[in-house]
């Protein structure tokens, strides 16, 4: 487990921290709020994991807002190889002159990850060099979502410190209901990127092509089913906030709060997800927080979402 002090007792180690946290509040705010909610020792290693997922992502995409030192390389593919063989070589070192990388690598080891998460996670980010479709939900779960969320999932694991090995299932679903919830708010986003995460058989099924990028009755038919399929990861998620310790049950309960209302922001623009991103407001946001620690995290909230 992590101790206080260790990353002040080195100054690579500290700034590579505090520029994983850098990295999840700007582009992970829900990671970010829930992770205020830990010790500052667990609090660093929500960071690092987020950090590690997020730049093998940007890796793929957005190269060009990435500073950790990979090949500057057209080819995406050999970029994110060139940033697996930097991460797997500082994991055996136990080390890296990055301090990205360190800090990663610093948290992970202490942490006790199982390294064949890794494995998955990598083999799910090249999946994204080759796939642009996905025929039905078993497949896209199965063969992508496994090593792209689910696994995120139990990488959060060592750092929550659950008290029952049961808390893993529930920390998968977590993971999928996050990711789901991206598919389903980012369509647009993905469509420009040539990729569509929305099983193949289902948008047949009710006549829909977000190509259209257009609201119909079959459009809004499709969507209301993902998000219940979405809410459904959700409530079975929320059975593993008890198996936490305090800290960590109220982190991850808002987490999944703020998360999940994604969900209602998509209901009320109509199952438009072509033009705007639907967010959670900063305030609401802050009045979570504030009810997380006033009630605790197993209070049940009215509405379609559990809260």
């Amino acid at each position: 487990m992590a101790r206080r002090g260790t990353t002040a007792a080195d100054p690579l180690l500290a700034q590579g921290y505090a520029e994983c946290e850098a990295l999840t509040r700007r582009h992970g705010t829900t990671y970010y709020w829930g992770a205020r909610l830990l010790p500052p020792e667990q609090r660093v290693d929500v960071y690092a994991v987020y950090a590690l997922c997020r730049l093998a992502d940007d890796i793929v995409d957005e190269p060009e807002t990435v500073q950790v030192p990979v090949p500057a390389d057209p080819d995406p593919g050999v970029r994110l190889r060139g940033f697996e063989e930097l991460f797997t070589r500082a994991l055996e070192q136990g080390g890296s002159s990055d301090p990205v990388m360190a800090a990663v690598v610093d948290s992970l080891r202490r942490r006790g990850t199982d390294p064949e998460c890794f494995d998955r996670f990598f083999r799910a980010m090249e999946l994204d060099l080759t796939r642009e479709t996905w025929a039905t939900w078993e497949e896209l779960r199965g063969g992508y979502m496994e090593g792209s969320a689910a696994v995120i999932g139990e990488m959060m694991l060592p750092v929550l410190e659950p008290s029952t090995p049961a808390a893993k299932d529930p920390a998968r679903s977590l993971g999928l209901a996050f990711q789901l919830t991206n598919f389903l708010r980012d369509v647009g986003e993905d469509l420009d990127r040539g990729r569509v995460y929305l099983p193949q058989e289902d948008l047949d099924r009710h006549g829909a092509d977000p190509h259209e990028r257009r609201v119909t009755p079959q459009w809004r038919a499709m969507m209301a089913e993902q998000v219940a399929r979405n809410r459904a990861l959700y409530a079975d998620a929320s059975r593993g906030v008890a198996m936490l310790p305090p800290p960590g049950a109220r982190c991850v309960a808002t987490a999944l709060r703020m998360y999940s209302l994604i969900l209602n922001r998509i209901e009320a623009a109509d199952y438009d997800v072509f033009t705007a991103r639907r967010r959670v407001r900063r305030h609401t946001k802050v009045a979570i927080v504030a009810d997380v620690l006033a009630r605790g995290p197993l209070r049940r909230l009215p509405g379609p979402v559990w809260a």
